[in-house]
């Protein structure tokens, strides 16, 4: 157990049948980046079993939150699901992963592209006060299949305006835009899709992409990595990674059982 620390659950949040998130106590020894992910889990038969889940809370917080798929048949998720207030679950000592505003050139605008629980270290993200020092713009996108699925929107657009810190870049430089595929809505299509036929900087009221000026984040299902990375290579985008800086970073290592 010395590659992990116990967390105790203070908390249960179902969004949907599918869809949920918890808070837990943070050991004082576990330090991150926010956007890092680490491995967390349940001890079950003695071992540990393990799934990346990126951090939604920023680092300076006192709790730890995350959220999560709920997989039927899912050797983790399946248990995770019915987790209560004051059960323990493991967190990996060493967090880790690429969506560091710390591996990105300079750059105008940051763009946050997320479909599902890939929303989760943006949230951290966002947070960040040194993210609005770097940044003109913070532009979050959130692709979901059904309405229900866009876990934290009242936060984002109701409380995090309202926030003590950081109200006041929140309202001048954070911009929000969810969009829904399988279901009416007042902004609707795939984040390639809106891309390729330029209605989201339209909607937003921007620039069209330009590795001049915008820098990139996604994470996602790994077909919508795949998608969006040959999107913005074919315009110029360079990927950067923990150890060259670059104008896009992906995410591959997120929960999905």
């Amino acid at each position: 157990m010395s590659a992990f620390l116990e967390a105790k659950v203070l908390s249960v949040h179902h969004w949907t049948d599918r869809l949920f998130s918890f808070t837990t106590t943070r050991d004082p020894a576990l330090r991150f980046s926010n956007g890092h992910f680490t491995m967390i889990g349940l001890m079950v038969d003695g071992k540990p079993l393990l799934r990346a889940y990126s951090i939604v809370s920023p680092n300076y917080e006192e709790h730890l939150e995350f959220l999560s798929i709920k997989v039927e048949d899912g050797p983790l998720t399946s248990r995770l699901k019915n987790i209560q207030v004051g059960d323990s679950i493991i967190v990996g000592k060493k967090p880790t992963g690429t969506l560091l505003i710390d591996y990105l050139l300079p750059g105008k605008n940051l763009y946050l592209l997320s479909t599902g629980t890939g929303v989760a270290p943006f949230l951290s993200v966002i947070r960040d006060p040194d993210t609005y020092e770097k940044f003109e713009k913070v532009i979050l996108v959130h692709g979901v299949r059904e309405v229900k699925e866009l876990a934290y929107q009242d936060y984002l657009t109701k409380e995090l305006p309202k926030h003590e810190f950081l109200g006041d870049m929140i309202s001048q430089q954070f911009l929000y835009y969810p969009t829904v595929t399988r279901e009416n809505y007042h902004q609707m299509g795939r984040i390639t899709d809106l891309i390729e036929n330029h209605e989201l900087t339209k909607n937003l009221g921007l620039p069209e992409f330009d590795p001049k000026n915008d820098r990139v984040m996604i994470c996602g299902s790994n077909a919508m990595i795949k998608d969006l990375k040959h999107l913005f290579e074919a315009r110029g985008f360079k990927e950067g990674n923990t150890t060259i800086p670059g104008d896009f970073v992906i995410e591959k290592a997120f929960a999905d059982q």
